[in-house]
């Protein structure tokens, strides 16, 4: 089990990298398509995960 998980989030982690690799590379000018297409999913993403943490935030009225 622990070993699948590691995996996981290995593989999680090497998404990440690339996707903020495609990031730099879109933000210098000279990435090709599919690298800008990765660049912007990775974009989306990254504001998806910050909406969410947002609206958790905000959602929570203290009573801890």
């Amino acid at each position: 089990m622990t070993t699948v998980l590691v995996l996981i989030l290995s593989v999680v982690l090497l998404l990440a990298i690339g996707g903020c690799a495609c990031v730099y590379w879109t933000a210098r000018g000279d990435a090709p398509r599919w690298a800008r297409g990765v660049a912007k999913t990775t974009e989306v993403a990254s504001e998806l995960v910050l909406r969410a943490n947002t609206k958790s935030r905000t959602g929570n009225n203290g009573d801890d």
